[in-house]
């Protein structure tokens, strides 16, 4: 799925999804930091954190970037694909 992503108060960048994501079993919220990728149920979008913010009700932590890239820092919206993968399994020793 490609996404652009816009600015959203010199925060974060975020983009709506095509449908709502499941949030059964999650936490109420948490607090966001740089890296951070998130889900806001209450609107339905993706959120990727280049900066800390408070903590929030209805955020749902999906994943962390290991680095955040230069262009996330700016105003300008940016195009992000997000593909899912299959997760490896472990070896038993």
């Amino acid at each position: 799925m490609t996404l652009k992503l816009t600015d959203y108060n010199a925060t974060e960048k975020i983009s709506d999804l095509p449908r709502k994501l499941p949030t059964a079993g999650a936490r109420e919220g948490f607090t966001p930091v740089a890296g951070d990728i998130a889900y806001y149920a209450p609107w339905g979008n993706l959120a990727v954190f280049y900066k800390e913010f408070p903590y929030s009700k209805g955020l749902v932590r999906l994943g962390r970037l290991k680095q955040i890239p230069d262009a996330f820092r700016g105003s300008d919206p940016v195009a992000v694909t997000i593909e899912a993968i299959q997760a490896r399994r472990r070896r038993d020793p």
